[in-house]
């Protein structure tokens, strides 16, 4: 691959970084910073606070709490960076774009392919975690018609553009104490934690339609931060206290049983519908969010030119329709488990076991791309706006703590898939774009810009 000059000089090892953020033109570009921390909000706070978090709750207990303030530390580390480069390449490749200029083209390849897959089987999940808090209400509707139900509502809203008991502390040191399985429990508890903070990311790819990225997307992604942290912490060291740990299971929300334990009438039945509406809006948020990353692959010649194309109104249609996927999935799963006589959540655990190599994944690269950036800049001398610490250390302290979160993923009950599926996806992908580069070379005669 030739080496080009980055503005100032320095050498990225990659074509032009202007002519890459170029070729994604075309989405408009009027999202106010509120609007971009809604999008991270309405993407982040769907099963994994209110779902999800029962896994982490049964392997830490109590000490759940440090678990999430474990993931909220390498969500920090994960932030800084992308503050910092997204200010620097606002695009709607975001991360996957920065890969590409700062590490190598297979990079941004096999970045934006796996988020993508992970996102559209991530909106799976959502629209299955839906049809589990619809069962509170309609008991014997199979949740495949709910799945089926709610991923053709989301996809139309999306192209149409539309008194509790006093208990004291006694949950925090009673069934096993605060530390019922140990150190190994929260550690393990950290797994769902960094799924729970998944999202994120995504403020950084409405770079690309925000008015003012330079100042938007950093202030967005302080205050989305800020947020989930209230929101997890608070809600969970509440959740611990008002119902004993060993009580909460994936049967239902543990919020809504909290409202259950309080006696309220219809509580429950209020809470039930805050958390349905919270993985409806964290699916359509991230099937947003596949369209974006879809439409950035083909805008940049990694898939078909089909789905780079936008609407009158600046909406990647084919794109959206594509990422649609997952939630087809999602309905057929469903189904297979039903039939099957297995429990409700199988789908659901599954769903997330299989996305969550993803997650990881791709917060290794945005911190291995971070420290490739910091380097490219200083050597160019070029100044750049800064929001982590000086030097490698807080992306170093992210890297080390995520790979020992996707290691973890074989303790974690249910959790195997992770690694059995994510080691031959990346194999499966190097492959691909293997196969791609050289038939691009060809096509060009000449290969040069494209080698690696």
């Amino acid at each position: 691959m030739s080496r080009t000059e980055i503005q100032g000089g320095a050498s990225t090892g990659a074509r032009d970084p202007a002519a890459i953020v170029e070729r994604e033109g075309g989405l408009h570009q009027d999202l106010s910073p509120r609007q971009v921390a809604m999008i991270g909000l309405g993407s982040t706070i769907g099963t994994g606070l209110f779902l999800g978090s029962a896994i982490s709750v049964k392997l830490a207990g109590p000490a759940v709490i440090l678990s999430f303030l474990g993931g909220s530390l390498i969500a920090l580390t994960v932030m800084w960076a992308l503050a910092e480069m997204t200010a620097e390449h606002p695009a709607a490749g975001s991360f996957g774009l920065h890969a590409e200029i700062y590490l190598h083209p297979w990079a941004g390849f096999a970045v934006r392919y796996t988020y993508w897959l992970c996102l559209v089987v991530v909106v799976g999940s959502e629209v299955v975690a839906a049809a589990i808090y619809c069962k509170l209400w309609f008991p014997g509707v199979p949740s495949w018609i709910w799945v089926a139900a709610f991923s053709a509502a989301i996809v139309t809203a999306l192209l149409l553009g539309i008194g509790f008991p006093r208990i004291g502390a006694v949950n925090y040191t009673g069934q096993g104490g605060f530390f019922p399985n140990g150190t190994t429990g929260v550690l393990l508890g950290i797994t769902m934690a960094v799924f729970s903070f998944l999202g994120i990311e995504i403020v950084a790819a409405t770079a690309g339609e925000a008015a003012e990225p330079r100042v938007a997307v950093p202030k967005a992604l302080r205050r989305t931060l800020f947020f989930l942290v209230l929101f997890y912490l608070g809600g969970l060291t509440l959740v611990v206290g008002l119902v004993p740990w060993n009580q909460i299971g994936l049967g239902e929300s543990p919020f809504v049983r909290v409202f259950q334990t309080a006696g309220i009438p219809a509580a429950g039945h209020v809470m039930n519908f805050v958390v349905l509406t919270a993985a409806l809006s964290s699916a359509m948020c991230n099937l947003y969010f596949t369209a974006r990353l879809l439409f950035s692959l083909a805008r940049g010649g990694y898939a078909p030119a089909a789905l780079g194309r936008l609407s009158k109104r600046g909406m990647p249609v084919p794109a959206v329709l594509a990422s649609s996927a997952g939630m087809v999935a999602a309905m057929i799963l469903s189904h297979y488990y039903r039939g099957n006589g297995r429990p409700e959540d199988s789908a659901f655990v599954f769903m997330i076991g299989l996305a969550f190599f993803g997650g990881p994944f791709i917060w290794i690269m945005i911190l291995i791309t971070h420290l490739a950036f910091r380097r490219a800049n200083a050597r160019a001398g070029r100044p750049i706006l800064r929001f982590a610490p000086p030097g490698p250390w807080s992306s170093l302290f992210g890297l080390a703590a995520l790979l020992g979160v996707l290691l973890s993923t074989w303790w974690v009950p249910r959790f195997r898939v992770t690694l059995r599926a994510g080691p031959p996806w990346l194999a499966f992908l190097t492959l691909c774009y293997l196969v791609w580069r050289k038939t691009r070379s060809r096509r060009s005669g000449s290969g040069g810009s494209l080698d690696g």
